[in-house]
């Protein structure tokens, strides 16, 4: 099998959560050593673990990384972090801005150790600007960033996604960041300070309701549940079918007349109120209405193979169950159904980071809280067996 492309590359994780924690499962699968930090109670979601040493979270972002634990609150801990820097070449957080700083082991410190040290960190809102010290999550952030503004139904509240999109679109541009950075001190033997906002990365996903307030003079749209934000794309919703619901979008006036054929309907193609985009918009209550009176009488598997043999973009809407054992994701290996102790068999991801002709390492069950920390100590830093057990009395690990 082919080398992984981070194969060699050492990191220092100290992810919390989500966003962090992510970035640091995509560079495990990419093949590198990733090292997970914890302090010695564990890390928020590895507490929130009852039957376990990790809840489902946990596992899913944390699976292929080796676990320590450092108390970075005493001289010894923090000692011990800039010694390890020295021998890595990652290090990343996602703590609240200022924290390693706090402790005498943020990015300023710890590139003096190691001039060559990538030092990356996650915040809600980067390192600069008024908002930097302010604290961010997800909820937050889809609030600061205008989401919740166009999430829901029209004269609803603002609503949040409950998928927490804003911590992994973070966790991914770090990610990114991480690996340019890489790639920039094979040119230059230099290292780099990464600071990726989650305000930032968040912004371009709202590039359709921007385009409609901007196409409006300046005016904002009305939340709109399932249809487009700017009402100008039709049919573009949710619709009821026998036994649940799909979604439908047509994004061009072939796709019109292809699901007009799926339907059987293509008289509604030549039909006036529906003859173009703009008067399929002006119309979208009576369209709609049209096709869920065609996706009532029919199955969710029936419309989907109907839209895929006439070339309409549909998508039946997955409950969980469904989600976990998704037919094709089991066949790309993208999931993998593994045992859990405590949760039973359970779902768990591989990279979406593909390369032709090399499978990502295989997903392995989350290591117990500072299962590693004596054999990377000694490995990593040089530590004996006294001093390691020195540090354990110390409670700095």
């Amino acid at each position: 099998m082919t080398e992984q492309p981070l194969a060699g590359v050492t990191v220092l994780d100290f992810g919390q959560v989500y966003n962090g924690p992510y970035c640091g499962f995509l560079l495990a699968q990419a093949g590198a050593r990733v090292i997970k930090v914890e302090s010695l109670i564990g890390e928020t979601l590895r507490a929130r673990g009852t039957t376990s040493p990790s809840s489902y979270a946990f596992a899913l972002l944390n699976s292929g990384k080796e676990c320590i634990t450092i108390n970075i609150r005493s001289e010894d801990g923090q000692a011990l972090v800039k010694r390890l820097a020295r021998e890595v070449d990652v290090v990343f957080e996602n703590f609240a801005p200022g924290t390693m700083a706090k402790y005498g082991i943020g990015a300023q410190a710890l590139r003096a150790e190691n001039p060559a040290l990538i030092y990356a960190s996650s915040t809600g809102y980067g390192s600069t600007g008024p908002h930097r010290d302010y604290l961010g999550m997800d909820i937050t952030l889809q609030a600061m960033t205008g989401v919740m503004s166009i999430t829901g139904e029209e004269g609803g509240p603002p609503l949040k996604s409950v998928a927490a999109f804003a911590d992994f679109i973070a966790g991914t541009h770090l990610y990114g960041a991480i690996v340019t950075a890489l790639l920039g001190r094979e040119r230059t033997g230099e290292g780099a300070t990464v600071d990726v906002s989650m305000q930032d990365c968040v912004f371009p996903t709202l590039a359709t309701a921007l385009g409609s307030y901007y196409a409006a003079g300046g005016v904002q749209p009305r939340r709109g549940g399932n249809r487009h934000p700017g009402r100008a794309l039709a049919p573009y919703n949710v619709y009821e079918a026998a036994d649940g619901h799909v979604a439908i979008i047509c994004i061009r006036e072939g796709h019109w007349r292809k699901l007009c054929a799926a339907m059987d309907r293509e008289d509604l193609a030549e039909d006036a109120r529906f003859a173009r985009m703009s008067d399929r918009c002006a119309n979208m209550d009576e369209l709609d209405a049209l096709v869920n009176d065609w996706a009532r009488g029919l199955a969710k598997a029936e419309i989907f193979a109907l839209a895929q043999k006439h070339g309409v973009i549909c998508a039946p809407v997955q409950n969980l169950h469904d989600v976990v054992h998704d037919e094709h994701m089991l066949a790309r290996g993208s999931l993998a159904l593994r045992p859990h102790d405590g949760l039973g068999e359970i779902a768990q991801c591989h990279t979406p980071i593909r390369f032709r002709d090399m499978d990502p390492p295989p997903i392995e069950d989350v290591r117990w809280l500072g299962e590693d920390t004596e054999r990377v100590l000694g490995e990593l830093a040089g530590l004996s067996a006294e001093e390691i057990g020195r540090l354990r009395d110390a409670e700095a690990i």
